[in-house]
Order: C-alpha cells, then structure tokens, then sequence
C-alpha cells in the first residue's frame, strides 16, 4: 500500500523556520523524483522544490530559492523541506509527490500558516 504521510506543518511567526517531512512506504523510494508543492486557498497547486533520486540535483522555484531546501534520506524513505524566513505568503498547504516514468503518487498535506 503507498502511502506518503507528510508532517511538521503548523503555525509560525513570519521570518521564523519550519521542516516538513514527507515519510513513503509502499514503493522503491530510491528510484522516484520527490518534489515538494503547495496550494493556498483559491490558487492553483504550485511546484515549490524538487530533487532527483540521488539527491544530487535539485531544482527551486524563483520565490523560494535561498530559503527552502529539499533533501532526502533514501535510507530512510523520507524526503525534507527546510523553509526559512518564512513569509506570510507562504502560508499554504504542503503536499509532497513521489514520479517515476508517468507514476505519480501524492501525500495527503501538512498545514503551513506563517503569522505577520
């Protein structure tokens, strides 16, 4: 059974720090690309950071890069989004995706809420 449970979402001051994690079962974590995205309300679900099986590549968008981090633990079939200077603008609910050659799977979301 896949599952992607992610967590570590909550409610923080703006400019403060905050790490999801997204832990998977069910599948050979090893071989997928994860990503990190995020919808807030009324907005489409956008693309936040990506990182290849290895960890060696990673790719950011624009308003995220220098602040948030993704990583990932193949021993541990866990992939991490280390946000900081958290923004009011980046309060939005957190969803990480596993894809391997048109696969895809998704987690349920954590909760991200950054306080002015």
């Amino acid at each position: 059974q896949v599952q992607l449970v992610e967590s570590g979402g909550g409610l923080v001051q703006s400019g403060g720090p905050l790490r999801l994690s997204c832990a998977v079962s069910g599948f050979t974590f090893r071989i997928y690309i994860m990503s990190w995205h995020r919808q807030a309300p009324g907005k489409e679900r956008e693309l936040v950071a990506s990182i290849g099986s290895t960890g060696r590549s990673t790719n950011y968008s624009d308003s995220m890069k220098g602040r948030f981090t993704i990583s990932r633990d193949n021993d541990k079939n866990t992939v991490y989004l280390q946000m900081n200077s958290l923004k009011p603008e980046d309060t939005a609910m957190y969803y990480c995706k596993a894809a391997n050659r048109g696969q895809a799977y998704w987690g349920q979301g954590t909760q991200v809420t950054v306080s002015s």
